[in-house]
């Protein structure tokens, strides 16, 4: 299936009238893929697929013990609980965005900086640079060093190389064996990341400085000590806060620039809207988002358009026997919901190839999990916890970049070809000119 696995299955489900329910086989893995809202569902919102699927590196790399990929059962509602009540609170995220902000300046100095020495600019390097600082800041506090930081990022770039990779033992047993050294990777990498990220747990609880920050690292341990975890599951969680973290919200504003810099007027209708709402204001805050919704609707197109989980982020697994748009699914099934083939049928989105913005201000769609027409973060009880926080990330980051500069095309045109991996990423990376406002 290569890198359009998403586009073929979309395709072969089309062809087949198959859209509500199709069945393959990955090897020896059974599965079904819905392209349709209703059967999405079924899946994602039904009592009988609670659980993920969880390929062989992920489990090597901890994710087993996170939020992600935990069983369903006391352990994974205890994690959601405190992500719910405590990491991704309303009042967690709110104080959180001095940081977004800071991250949003350094961006902007980026950006002038390569303008001035090269005349243009790479989007996605200063995004994932941005997007990492971001969340390390936000995961472990202002104190975790240079040296961390840059050690953590290292790590982060090899594990989206090592569990995107093609693992034949995900869909055959294979046993001892290590096509392309997987396990072996996945081993040294656990390894480094347990032992950095132990001491720096070991490091802040020695240093007891811990109570009424903000960072998840000290909320995690500041909780009461009936709710604390072993340090074995902290760092677990707080890995897949770093690596989960990173990449969408660099991926997801890749998409929404290029699309700026195609779109001229939809790019200038976005900064008047910014213009009236901010006048001489100043930078673009967490609260006037709320009075920017076409700014809003343009985030919510390219979540429609280029879904960053497309596939891969939506699989499920089938815990007992159960039925689906009337068919039998064994226990063991895995299934997945194929978000980009639903949100580019003609069937339920009216052109559904063209970039529309408008869309959503005639229509009020809900893309937090409840209409699955366009779900880009999940739906039901493994819908993605960080969903708010990311959302708030690239609201304000995007506002900023809009107020700041005017975003052009170089002489090679803006390709928007796909590339899945571990997300969905624009094959050729964007380069662009930004002319100071």
């Amino acid at each position: 299936m290569g890198y359009h696995f998403h586009q073929k299955l979309a395709s072969i489900a089309t062809s087949l009238d198959a859209n509500r329910l199709m069945a393959i086989s990955l090897g020896t893995t059974r599965v079904i893929i819905s392209s349709h809202p209703d059967t999405a569902k079924e899946i994602l919102c039904g009592s009988s697929f609670t659980d993920r699927p969880i390929k062989e590196s992920a489990r090597l790399l901890m994710f087993e013990r996170a939020i992600g990929f935990a069983p369903s059962g006391n352990y994974w509602r205890h994690l959601r609980r405190i992500a719910a009540n405590h990491m991704f609170s309303p009042r967690r995220i709110s104080s959180l965005e001095g940081i977004r902000q800071r991250v949003a300046n350094d961006m902007i100095e980026g950006i002038c900086s390569e303008m001035k020495m090269r005349g243009f600019v790479e989007v996605k390097g200063i995004l994932q640079k941005g997007s990492l600082e971001n969340v390390l800041e936000s995961v472990f506090g202002c104190d975790l060093g240079l040296v961390h930081g840059d050690e953590l990022g290292l790590m982060v770039k090899e594990g989206y190389e090592v569990i995107s990779e093609f693992n034949w033992a995900d869909y055959f047993s294979l046993g001892f064996l290590d096509f392309r050294g997987v396990k072996r990777r996945c081993h040294k990498l656990a390894t480094k990341v347990n032992d950095l990220v132990g001491r720096v747990i070991v490091e802040r609880r020695r240093n007891g400085v811990y109570e009424n920050k903000d960072d998840f690292l000290s909320l995690l341990l500041s909780l009461p000590k009936e709710d604390q975890l072993s340090d074995a599951d902290t760092v677990a969680v707080l890995w897949e806060m770093v690596f989960r973290g990173t990449d969408t919200v660099a991926i997801l504003l890749e998409w929404i620039m290029a699309r700026m810099v195609l779109h001229q007027d939809i790019q200038a209708k976005a900064q008047s809207e910014i213009d009236t709402v901010m006048g001489r204001n100043g930078p673009v805050r967490d609260l006037d988002i709320a009075k920017l919704p076409y700014l809003q609707s343009i985030v919510k197109e390219v979540l429609r358009l280029h879904p960053p989980g497309p596939l891969l982020s939506w699989a499920r697994l089938a815990t007992h026997d159960t039925h689906v748009d009337k068919h039998f699914i064994q226990a063991g099934t895995t299934a997945m919901v194929n978000m980009w083939a639903i949100t580019h049928d003609p069937s339920i989105w009216a052109d559904p190839w063209a970039f529309k913005p408008e869309r959503f201000i005639e229509e009020e769609v809900s893309i937090m999990g409840s209409d699955l027409r366009l779900a880009p973060f999940g739906s039901g009880r493994r819908v993605c916890p960080g969903k708010a926080l990311g959302l708030a990330t690239v609201h304000l980051w995007l506002a900023r970049l809009l107020q700041e500069f005017k975003w052009v095309p170089t002489a090679q045109p803006v390709n928007l070809s796909e590339c899945l991996k571990l997300s969905l990423e624009m094959k050729k990376p964007l380069t662009c000119r930004a002319f100071s406002r």
